[in-house]
């Protein structure tokens, strides 16, 4: 994520905490300093609040390393200020193995609830306490805000509001049963239910909800696309996809160059190769990148100072999701595809894919073709 750093790396997994993480902890201590709390209590507020992440970093790495188990790799655990996010590389398809994936992490939370409520039931007995001694010393304690704070973790997300952690719990389920893609649409569309309360109730009660409402109705819509999305990908090649009517740019040519393309036809990105007769290709001249560097004026400028070299190529008998998953990932908006002695032979764009997943969708329909 952008406006993230990485503080550690844990078991493989580097650990990142979000700039608005920061905000949050400022927040804290002002809310409690205007509440009349002096610094040592507004910093022992602080405290709760790390504590309380440390169990949410905890938590991700209960489902980080559940997938570990399965061969997924998680990409990083970011901190943010409405709670954690492990980036799988893939969720696992197969029912049991979502379902146990989903349910590590509020099991870690339920796990740090009873080893403290162990510690408290063996402090208050051990002494030949009584129950009302052991209710005693939860009062006001800062671990007994942390074991109550830690069941409420794990009971929350088991709300089965996709993509949260029992919406996928949901989705397993009905996967078993339904198709995957229908599975996803049904849990999503639970989840999006769900949130419209989280969002009622944020209005008239605590505005935290407002946040994870947003969070919930718009990640169980773009999840939801994206499964839709790679099944309609499913064994595609990216010789499917690509265009094959385009211009390539040579490195060393003006920008004016790719102005007079841009305006005489339709295609907004460019190929750029290398000097001298099957040079490779070196990157891409995205229309983005072309606006930028116009606005200082200087269109004799060569394309090379502005070519985007990090988003790779293509190869057309690649299969057609974990090329689209590399663009997403680079920030890539086009890729050259080349052949095998790497010459330039189409281009991907995100626009094409976009139109062959609703043609494999429209085509996938019940009655399509009839």
């Amino acid at each position: 994520m952008n406006w993230s750093w990485r503080v550690a790396t844990i078991a493989g997994i580097p650990v990142r905490i979000h700039v608005t993480f920061g905000l949050l902890l400022l927040f804290i201590f002002g809310l409690h300093l205007a509440g009349g709390s002096g610094v040592v209590r507004s910093l022992e507020g602080v405290g709760l609040i790390v504590a309380v992440f440390g169990c949410v970093v905890l938590h991700e790495f209960g489902h980080a390393l559940a997938a570990r188990r399965y061969g997924v790799r998680t990409r990083d655990i970011t901190i943010l200020p409405i709670g954690g996010l492990a980036r799988l590389e893939r969720i696992p398809t197969k029912p049991f193995q979502e379902i146990v994936v989903a349910l590590a992490g509020p099991a870690v939370n339920f796990l740090i609830a009873s080893l403290l409520f162990a510690h408290f039931s063996l402090t208050a007995f051990a002494d030949g306490g009584q129950p009302a001694q052991l209710a005693a010393s939860l009062q006001g304690n800062f671990l007994a805000e942390l074991l109550v704070i830690n069941l409420f973790l794990a009971i929350f997300n088991l709300v089965p509001a996709f993509p949260m952690d029992g919406g996928r719990v949901l989705r397993a389920v009905l996967a078993i049963r339904l198709d995957y893609v229908r599975a996803t649409r049904i849990a999503a569309s639970v989840g999006q239910g769900i949130a419209l309360v989280f969002a009622v109730l944020g209005i008239f009660g605590n505005p935290m909800l407002l946040f994870i409402a947003l969070f919930v109705f718009m990640g169980a819509g773009q999840e939801a696309a994206q499964v839709q999305m790679r099944s309609a990908f499913d064994g595609v090649p990216v010789a499917r996809a690509m265009v094959r009517e385009f211009h390539v740019l040579r490195e060393d040519a003006p920008l004016a160059v790719a102005v007079e393309f841009l305006l005489a036809g339709h295609q907004h990105d460019f190929p750029v190769v290398g000097l001298g007769p099957g040079a490779p290709a070196v990157g891409m001249l995205l229309r983005s990148d072309l606006m930028k560097a116009l606005a200082g004026g200087d269109t004799a400028r060569p394309i090379r100072d502005v070519v985007k070299t990090g988003c790779g190529v293509a190869h057309p008998m690649e299969l057609l999701e974990p090329v689209f998953q590399r663009m997403q990932e680079r920030g890539c908006s086009a890729m050259p595809v080349v052949d095998d002695a790497g010459a330039v032979v189409g281009m991907l764009t995100l626009e094409n894919v976009g139109e062959l997943a609703a043609i494999q969708a429209a085509l996938r329909r019940p009655g399509a073709g009839a």
